[in-house]
């Protein structure tokens, strides 16, 4: 079976690190748009909960997992590169 390609746990905590520590100090003074940032906060911390619960079921299953550190990515013979 192929590995199972997800992406790093680290990618979910430097969105919510940016989130929390730049972004929530930016936006202090604008309750509507604080809360909106709240509530995507809220939902990357779910994401990150399900995936890690993701990651233990492939294991437990013994499956293996890839982790993905970016978009540009080898396979095969190919270069894949996802676009802006």
């Amino acid at each position: 079976m192929d590995r199972i390609k997800l992406p790093s746990l680290v990618h979910y905590e430097l969105i919510l690190q940016v989130l929390e520590r730049q972004t929530m100090m930016s936006v202090d003074r604008d309750p509507i748009v604080r809360d909106r940032v709240q509530q995507l906060i809220v939902t990357l911390r779910k994401a990150l909960s399900q995936h890690k619960l993701l990651e233990s079921t492939c294991e437990h299953q013994q499956m293996e997992i890839e982790h993905v550190w970016a978009l540009n990515s080898i396979i095969g013979k190919e270069e894949v590169t996802i676009g802006d």
